[in-house]
């Protein structure tokens, strides 16, 4: 955040406090389990505390918090079981929306894939593990928005918010990683390779998997992960 609090910004004040707390989870400034007091937050952030209340009301729903009658609300724990649940679905939607993408290419939307490549490549080299994080959200929503399907998209932003929060426990590792991946499934994307981008796309979400699992301490349960669905 800058020195100037979101009350003095004069902004939609729930909107802004959700995305500032789903921020602060994302890169971990809210820890796993921690409690969240209404009060402390919104002293922290300037603002009262009804923004504060309704925000965590929309990251309870989005599954970011848990609130408990009487105990109060706490970051929400995402489990190994979680994580692999998400990655199954991942693989089914990006590997679709891989598919579309290339079979839509377009000079737009090709070059905003570009663009967001050339951010993230910029920030791997520095280490901005953060902004790293958000980057690789941005290329995935970007393949969504090129895949031009409106049922896709609706799905996409909460999935992807919720991967978010599995990237940014191994983004130190997979960062570099990961971004050589986005290129090579821009490339295939790109060319309209409609086959390669959908392999891919399934073999970069695969390999994201698999450094979860390391993280938490798990193997996978699918040495051979996802096969292409034709």
């Amino acid at each position: 955040m800058t020195g100037m609090t979101l009350g003095a910004a004069h902004q939609t004040l729930r909107d802004e406090v959700t995305e500032e707390l789903r921020r602060r989870i994302l890169s971990g400034e809210l820890a796993q389990g921690e409690r969240l007091v209404e009060d402390r937050l919104a002293a922290a952030l300037g603002v009262s505390r009804n923004p504060v209340r309704e925000s965590i009301r929309v990251l309870a729903a989005e599954g970011f918090i848990e609130v408990v009658p009487r105990l109060g609300a706490t970051v929400a724990r995402l489990s190994a079981e979680e994580g692999e649940e998400l990655f199954d679905v991942r693989m089914a939607i990006e590997g679709l929306a891989a598919r579309l993408a290339a079979r839509k290419r377009d000079p737009a939307s090709a070059e905003r894939l570009r663009q967001v490549l050339e951010q993230a490549r910029e920030a791997v080299d520095v280490g901005r593990l953060e902004q790293v994080a958000d980057l690789n959200t941005a290329f995935h929503l970007a393949v969504g928005e090129a895949a031009g399907n409106s049922y896709l998209s609706l799905m996409m932003k909460p999935m992807l918010q919720r991967a978010q929060w599995v990237f940014s426990q191994t983004a130190a590792a997979r960062g570099p990683h990961s971004w050589s991946e986005h290129v090579s499934l821009y490339e295939a994307i790109a060319a309209g390779d409609e086959d390669e981008a959908q392999a891919r796309a399934i073999a970069h979400v695969a390999a994201a998997r698999r450094s979860f699992l390391v993280a938490v301490g798990r193997t996978t349960k699918h040495p051979n992960d996802w096969k292409t669905v034709r």
